[in-house]
C-alpha cells in the first residue's frame, strides 16, 4: 500500500461516498425542490463502488463516509455496508443521514459493520423543522436519534446548519442538549451552492460560540472522540456532551483536508466546493481494472487545489449538494 498525499503534502485517507441524490426531505439550503433525480442505471452499483473502494483502499484511504441524498433511501444498504467494511485497509464506515428512517435501519446497519451516524438536525420545534425540510417527520428523526444510540452507533452526532434569521435564536437549545441529554452537537456554517432557495445567509461559528458562553459557559477545548473531520471541538462545564465548530466559510480549513467525495453518479470530486470531477463510473464500465481505478485517483489527488475559493468568485455551478453527498 502506497500513501495517497496530494500536490499540497495533504495525505488523503477519507472518503465520502453519495449512494444516492434522492431525498426524502427537501432541506431549502440543500436542493431546489422540484429537481429531478437520477435514474437507476446513472448511478453507481454496490459492486463498482466497492471497486472504487478497494482501489483506494490500496492507495491509503482507511475512512469511509456513506451520504446522501438520503442514504437509507437505497435499497438493501446494509449489503454495501457489510461490503465496505470487510475491504482490506478500511477501518471505519459511517453514515450521514436525515435520521427520518433511521430506527428502523438502526440495528441492522450495527450488525452490518457501520461504525456510527452522523444525523442533520437544524430545529427542535415542530413548525419551523418542517418549513427547512418540506416535512413534519422531526418525530421519527428524534425517535431515529435514539435508535442509533441503543445500536450502539455512538458517538451519534447531530448536524445543525445555523440558518441567518431562521433557526439561529435555537443555538442555546441545541448547546444545552450537551447538558440534558448528553448530545454531541456540531454547528454547521451554512454554505451557499446554486440554489439555496430560502436560506438566508452565513452565521459565523466565532459569533455562534460567543453567543453559547455568554449565557451558558465557557467553552473547553475538547479532543474528538472519533471523527475524521474539519470541526473543532469543545464542552460545556460537567456536560456529557460536546460541541463542534464547522467553519466552511469564515474559517478555512483546507490545509487539513483529507478528503475525496464520490457522487452517486461515479465522478471523483477532489473538493466539496470546486466543480473538478474525474469520471470513475465511464472507465469502469468500459472495463477499468483495479490498476487503472488507482491511477485516476491519484490524478485527483493531483488536481486538488490548496483551498477553496468560496469567498471569492461565487459557489459551485454545476451540481447541488444533495447531488455532491457533503
Amino acid at each position: 500500500m502506497t500513501d495517497l498525499v496530494d500536490s499540497f503534502s495533504r495525505r488523503i485517507n477519507y472518503m465520502r461516498i453519495s449512494v444516492t441524490d434522492r431525498c426524502d426531505l427537501r432541506c431549502i439550503y440543500c436542493t431546489d425542490r422540484f429537481d429531478p433525480t437520477l435514474s437507476h442505471d446513472y448511478i453507481l452499483r454496490y459492486e463498482e463502488i466497492h471497486q472504487i473502494v478497494k482501489a483506494a483502499a490500496g492507495l491509503g484511504v482507511k475512512k469511509l463516509r456513506l451520504t446522501g441524498g438520503e442514504a437509507l433511501m437505497r435499497m438493501d444498504l446494509y449489503r454495501l455496508v457489510e461490503m465496505l467494511a470487510q475491504t482490506d485497509g478500511i477501518d471505519e464506515v459511517s453514515l450521514t443521514t436525515n435520521g427520518t428512517q433511521l430506527a428502523r435501519h438502526a440495528d441492522g446497519l450495527k450488525t452490518a459493520g457501520l461504525s456510527r451516524v452522523n444525523v442533520s438536525l437544524d430545529s427542535l420545534k415542530p413548525d419551523r423543522f418542517e418549513r427547512i425540510t418540506g416535512s413534519d417527520r422531526i418525530k421519527d428523526v428524534l425517535e431515529g436519534i435514539e435508535a442509533a444510540r441503543k445500536a450502539g452507533l455512538n458517538p451519534v452526532k447531530i448536524n445543525m446548519v445555523v440558518l441567518k434569521d431562521l433557526n439561529d435564536d435555537e443555538v442555546l437549545d441545541f448547546a444545552r442538549k450537551t447538558l440534558t441529554d448528553g448530545w454531541h452537537v456540531r454547528f454547521i456554517e451554512h454554505m451557499p451552492f446554486v440554489n439555496g432557495n430560502g436560506a438566508n445567509g452565513t452565521v459565523a461559528i466565532k459569533d455562534i460560540m460567543s453567543s453559547i458562553e455568554a449565557s451558558l459557559g465557557k467553552l473547553e477545548p475538547h479532543l474528538p472522540t472519533s471523527g475524521n473531520g474539519p470541526a473543532r471541538y469543545y464542552k460545556l462545564p460537567d456536560a456529557p456532551g460536546t460541541l463542534g465548530f464547522i467553519g466552511a466559510v469564515t474559517e478555512c480549513f483546507c490545509a487539513e483536508c483529507n478528503r475525496f467525495r464520490l457522487t452517486a453518479d461515479g465522478h471523483l470530486r477532489p473538493c466539496l466546493l470546486d466543480d473538478d470531477e474525474i469520471d470513475l463510473k465511464g472507465p469502469l464500465r468500459r472495463g477499468a481494472d483495479i490498476t487503472e481505478l488507482e491511477r485516476l485517483i491519484q490524478e485527483a489527488a493531483t488536481r486538488k487545489q490548496q483551498q477553496h475559493h468560496l469567498g471569492e468568485n461565487g459557489t459551485p455551478e454545476k451540481r447541488q449538494m444533495r447531488q455532491i453527498g457533503g
